[in-house]
C-alpha cells in the first residue's frame, strides 16, 4: 500500500498510509495530513488514490507545490517522488505495480467551463435580454473542450446565439441497477451549452473532468465499473441531484453529473 513519509530538514516526522481515496494536505487541522506552517495554505493539495495509483493536485495554494524540484498543478505520482510544500518534504513510497501510466494520465480529458456571462444590462440600456422562444431566460452553462481532443470551442457570438435558442427539458432520472464495465464502454455526453450532444468516450484508466481551481473530479475505469471521485473544490460533484461525499461513487447507466457548471450524462455503450 502506498504511503507518504513527512520530513523536515532531513528529520522524519511522521508516516502516512494512503488508505483513503482522497487525502488532503494543508495547514488547517481538518486535513488528513496537517502541516502547521504559514508557508502552507489552509487546503494546500490533495492526493487521489485509486487501486495502486495516486495522483497529486495542487489546490490553488499560495506558495505552490513541487515534485522532484519542479512546480506542478497536477502530477501522476511514482515511487520515490518527493513532494515539497514549503520547507517540508513528503516522499511517496509505492512498490505495487501501477494500473496506468504517467503518459495515460497526462492524456486524460479535461473539461473547462467558460468565463461567466456578462452581467445583465440595467433598465434603460439599449441592449435587450436574450430569451428563448418560450420567453424564459436561458441559464445554460457553456462547455469548452480541450483543443487536444479536436473539439474547438464555439465563438462567443455563437455561444450567445445558442444560449438564446436552446431549451433543455428537465431530465427525468430513473433509478437503475449498477452495470458492470465488462464488455461495455463508458461514455460521457455533454447536455448543456454549445457543445451539447458531444460525446467523450472514457477509454483511459483515469479521466479528469472539471475546472482547475474551481471543481475537479476523476472518473476511474475499474473491472467492476466506472467510479467518480471528488478531487478539488469546496463543493462536491452532483449526481442525479445529490452531492457526493469524499468517497468514490459508482456510476450507473444514464446518471446525470453536474460538475463545474456543466451538466453531462454517463451511459454505457456496447464495446
Amino acid at each position: 500500500m502506498a504511503k507518504l513519509i513527512l520530513t523536515l530538514d532531513g528529520v522524519m516526522l511522521k508516516e502516512y498510509t494512503l488508505t483513503k481515496e482522497r487525502t488532503t494536505i494543508g495547514r488547517k487541522a481538518h486535513n488528513d495530513i496537517p502541516i502547521d506552517n504559514l508557508a502552507v495554505s489552509g487546503e494546500h493539495a490533495a492526493i487521489v488514490t485509486i487501486l495502486n495509483d495516486s495522483f497529486l493536485e495542487d489546490l490553488g495554494s499560495t506558495n505552490g507545490t513541487l515534485v522532484n524540484g519542479q512546480p506542478i498543478k497536477k502530477h501522476f505520482l511514482q515511487n520515490s517522488d518527493v513532494i515539497e510544500i514549503g520547507k517540508y518534504k513528503l516522499k511517496y513510497v509505492n512498490e505495487a505495480p501501477s494500473t496506468t501510466t504517467a503518459a495515460d494520465f497526462e492524456k486524460t480529458m479535461v473539461l473547462r467551463a467558460p468565463p461567466k456571462a456578462p452581467a445583465e444590462p440595467k433598465l434603460g440600456d439599449t441592449q435587450t435580454n436574450l430569451t428563448t422562444t418560450s420567453g424564459v431566460k436561458t441559464a445554460l452553462s457553456d462547455t469548452q473542450i480541450n483543443p487536444q481532443l479536436g473539439m474547438a470551442a464555439e465563438t462567443a457570438a455563437a455561444a450567445a446565439e445558442m444560449r438564446a435558442q436552446q431549451v433543455v427539458a428537465p431530465a427525468t432520472i430513473t433509478p437503475v441497477a449498477p452495470v458492470a464495465a465488462g464488455g461495455q464502454q463508458g461514455v460521457i455526453q455533454i447536455l448543456s451549452g454549445p457543445n451539447a450532444g458531444k460525446e467523450l468516450p472514457l477509454t483511459k484508466a483515469l479521466t479528469t473532468l472539471g475546472k482547475p481551481g474551481v471543481q475537479v473530479a476523476v472518473i476511474a475505469k475499474r473491472p467492476q465499473g466506472y467510479f467518480i471521485t471528488h478531487v478539488e473544490g469546496a463543493s462536491f460533484p452532483v449526481v442525479n441531484g445529490k452531492a457526493l461525499d469524499p468517497q468514490a461513487h459508482q456510476l450507473n447507466d444514464h446518471d446525470v453529473i453536474e460538475l463545474a457548471g456543466v451538466k453531462m450524462e454517463f451511459f454505457f455503450r456496447a464495446a
